[in-house]
């Protein structure tokens, strides 16, 4: 598989998912609170290559990836560097049509127990100031009676397309500095 078709094989994984969300925030009614982002300030998010790899490629074809590779490489700063606190808007992603996977996931997604069932996925800040929603959207998961994306079935989609770049997880910054380094490497040695 060529990189292209594998950017392309992670994009519609990443189009499936992100309407799998909007079902699932549309019959639960939760959402993130306007700018917060409090979730992406955790130092010990991990990610794996391959869900970096459409950002590292469209760094490489608008010609930003040796940039973005120094910055990388010259922080030692564990929070994610796609993040900009001071950034207005929704949210605090600089790049947000190329986030990773966890980062579509975390707030909107449920994890298998150890029992086999769904269990929802997602912050203090939407278990406490959604309660209600929560309480509500929970139990309708748990009990299987509204669809809700669910983590595992995702990474397996993703690992599907590329075991090797999906094996391991890293802190999010190396992942994407690793994704940054692959799209290069395949590069190398061809003309755009």
């Amino acid at each position: 598989m060529s990189l292209d078709e594998k950017v392309n094989a992670i994009e519609q994984v990443f189009e499936k998912l992100d309407a799998e969300i909007s079902q699932f925030q549309g019959w639960s009614g939760l959402h993130c609170k306007w700018g917060c982002g409090k979730c992406c300030f955790k130092p010990d998010i991990e990610a794996t290559i391959l869900e970096f790899l459409p950002f590292a490629n469209w760094l490489y074809h608008t010609e930003k990836a040796f940039e973005w590779l120094e910055r990388l490489t010259q922080t030692d700063e564990s929070i994610c560097l796609i993040l900009n606190p001071t950034q207005a808007g929704a949210g605090l992603c600089t790049e947000y049509k190329h986030r990773g996977l966890i980062c579509r996931l975390f707030g909107f997604s449920a994890r298998t127990t150890k029992h086999g069932s769904k269990e929802l996925v997602t912050c203090e800040i939407i278990k406490t100031e959604q309660a209600e929603l929560y309480t509500k959207a929970a139990a309708h998961v748990e009990q299987e009676k509204e669809s809700v994306p669910v983590m595992h079935n995702y990474y397996m989609q993703l690992h599907a397309i590329d075991y090797e770049l999906t094996r391991d997880f890293y802190p999010i910054n190396q992942a994407i500095q690793k994704a940054i380094e692959t799209v290069l490497a395949y590069y190398a040695y061809r003309t755009k």
